[in-house]
């Protein structure tokens, strides 16, 4: 199994990290007390926050079956965040054992949590790395030996490129990460928008996001994510609220609660 050298660098424990936040929203036990600090407050800004992050989840439990399904056997996740049940290489294997899978992330404890479960897995590993350098990533050995990029391979963006907080430099980010993907690939992605809450609402969150690892977050509208998807062909339904995209059963986790919304698509890359 490929993989990197755990970072030198020690974790503070003190700075929220989104990812372990994340874990929080989801029930989760590998957070630091300034994690659920953090993730309280925004759960008071937004009651409907863990409802979000369990949509995001099924979506992509969803979107990587029917992909797999679809033939697709290679899936790069960008972002992956700490392992949970049912992760991208588990879904797909369970469809094709032979799907590989390589999960990227900077977080040092989501790095550390995933060698641990890949551990036995071959087929699936880990890298550090940015989202925010799309090349560093595309060029990485490990991604390079993993994965054949003359065949179609499923990109994953779940809930991160809201993190990206220039408009430009998620277009750039999802294009970069794009442009070596063949006709017969795909790109899945999901981000946060405002929904219901008013502008004091998005700037208290926003005040707590700044003092985390992401450094800032941004909704955006509908209309902005369904342009990370220009030059795609966007799967039936669209790139509409998560809880609506293809629901294999009702989704308890979706209330109603008020609060922001979370949207995304799947995106077929098209032949010349």
């Amino acid at each position: 199994m490929h993989e990197e050298q755990a970072p030198a660098w020690v974790v503070d424990p003190g700075t929220p990290s989104v990812a372990r936040m994340y874990d929080y929203y989801l029930g989760g036990k590998d957070n630091f007390a300034s994690d659920r600090e953090a993730a309280e407050k925004i759960i008071s800004i937004l009651p409907n926050a863990r409802d979000v992050a369990r949509t995001n989840r099924a979506f992509l439990m969803r979107a990587v079956r029917h992909l797999a399904r679809a033939g697709i056997r290679q899936f790069l996740d960008i972002g992956t965040g700490l392992p949970t049940q049912e992760n991208v290489h588990q879904v797909a294997q369970a469809e094709a054992p032979e799907s590989r899978v390589v999960y990227v992330d900077n977080d040092p404890i989501v790095l550390a949590h995933a060698r641990a479960l890949l551990a036995d897995n071959p087929r699936s590993i880990v890298i550090d790395g940015d989202l925010r350098k799309p090349e560093s990533v595309l060029g990485h050995p490990g991604v390079r030996a993993h994965l054949d990029f003359s065949e179609p391979i499923a990109l994953i963006m779940l809930a991160v490129l809201h993190f990206v907080t220039d408009d430009a430099e998620a277009a750039r980010v999802v294009g970069a990460f794009r442009e070596p993907l063949v006709p017969g690939g795909y790109v899945v992605v999901s981000h946060i928008t405002q929904g219901d809450l008013d502008e004091d609402a998005v700037r208290r969150g926003r005040d707590v996001y700044t003092a985390t690892t992401a450094g800032g977050i941004v909704p955006r509208t509908a209309d902005q994510v369904r342009g990370l998807f220009d030059g795609l062909d966007v799967l039936e339904p669209g790139v509409v609220p998560l809880h609506l995209w293809r629901p294999e059963t009702v989704e308890p986790a979706w209330n109603g609660r008020p609060g922001g919304d979370i949207i995304g698509g799947v995106g077929l890359v098209p032949g010349p």
